[in-house]
C-alpha cells in the first residue's frame, strides 16, 4: 500500500487555491480540520472534493455544511472504522456509494462511488489530483475532470450543479482531460453535450474553451441518433438525476427505471 501511495503522490501537482469555503461555525471548522488530520494518519489515498475543490479551482467562496472525502471502495470501511474507534458516530447511508462520519451536528461524507454505485472511484481518479492547503495542511484535491464527472448528474428540484460545471470549464479548461471525461460519460454522452451547450450559452465569448473535436463528435452522435427509431422499452433515465422528481414516471406513467432489469 505504501508503495502505491508514493506512486500516486509523485504525479500530483500543486494548485494555488483561489478561495476557501466558509464553515458554518468555529466548531465546524475545528471538526473539519481534525477530520483531515485523522484521515492523513490512515496512510491511504483520499481526495477532497465538493465545495472545497470548486472554490480552489474557480475562486467561488461559498458556505459549506460538510466535507466531501473521496476514496476507493476498498478503503471506505477503514475510514469508517477508524473514526468509530475514535468515538465518532458513523453511518452507511447507501452501501453502493456513501458513508458518513458525525460529531454532534457536524459531519463529513465518505464517497467511494457516484450515482448510486454506477461510477466507482478508481486509481485513475488520483492520477491527476493536485494539492491545495486546507487549514494549513496540504491536501490532495479531486482533479477538474473528475470534479465535472462527479457533478454531472446533480440535477434535482432543489439543487443543480450545471453552473458549477460551467465555471470549472471556464477556469480550468486547459487542465481538463477531455478524452477521459468523454470516456467516463460514454453511455451518457447526451448529458455531457447538454452541459457543454449550457456552457456555450452562458459564456458565448469563451466557446473555444471546449475542444472543437469534442463538439463535432457529440453533434455527430446526435445526428446519427436522429435516424434511429425510438427504443421499444419505455425507459426513464431521469432517476439518475433525481429519484424523487422522476418518481411519477416509474410509479404512474409506465416507464421502467433505467437502473432496473427488463424482462
Amino acid at each position: 500500500m505504501a508503495k502505491e501511495i508514493r506512486t500516486i503522490t509523485e504525479s500530483i501537482g500543486t494548485v494555488d487555491a483561489a478561495a476557501e469555503p466558509t464553515a458554518p461555525s468555529a466548531r465546524a471548522e475545528e471538526f473539519y480540520a481534525q477530520a483531515l488530520r485523522e484521515l492523513a494518519k490512515l496512510d491511504l489515498p483520499f481526495l477532497l472534493a465538493g465545495t472545497y475543490a470548486l472554490s480552489a479551482y474557480t475562486g467561488l467562496a461559498r458556505a459549506t455544511k460538510d466535507l466531501d472525502i473521496v476514496c476507493k471502495p476498498t478503503d471506505y470501511p477503514r475510514v469508517l472504522n477508524h473514526f468509530q474507534n475514535l468515538g465518532y458516530t458513523v453511518a452507511i447511508e447507501d452501501e453502493r456509494w456513501l458513508g458518513k462520519v458525525f460529531q454532534d451536528e457536524h459531519f463529513f461524507d465518505v464517497i467511494f462511488a457516484f450515482w448510486h454505485g454506477m461510477a466507482p472511484v478508481t486509481d485513475q481518479w488520483f492520477e491527476s489530483a493536485q494539492r491545495i492547503k486546507v487549514f494549513g495542511m496540504p491536501m490532495r484535491v479531486i482533479a477538474p475532470t473528475e470534479l465535472i464527472w462527479s457533478k454531472a448528474f446533480v440535477q434535482l428540484r432543489h439543487r443543480y450543479d450545471g453552473a458549477d460545471i460551467a465555471h470549472v470549464i471556464l477556469k480550468q479548461h486547459d487542465q481538463i482531460d477531455w478524452r477521459r471525461l468523454l470516456a467516463y460519460m460514454e453511455l451518457h454522452w447526451e448529458v455531457l453535450l447538454a452541459h457543454l451547450l449550457n456552457f456555450r450559452w452562458a459564456y458565448p465569448s469563451e466557446r473555444d474553451c471546449v475542444p472543437r473535436w469534442l463538439m463535432d463528435e457529440l453533434v455527430a452522435r446526435l445526428k446519427i441518433q436522429f435516424e434511429r427509431p425510438p427504443p421499444l422499452v419505455k425507459i426513464c433515465r431521469g432517476r439518475l438525476f433525481s429519484l424523487v422528481d422522476y418518481e411519477p414516471a416509474v410509479e404512474e406513467w409506465g416507464f421502467v427505471d433505467a437502473g432496473e432489469g427488463c424482462e
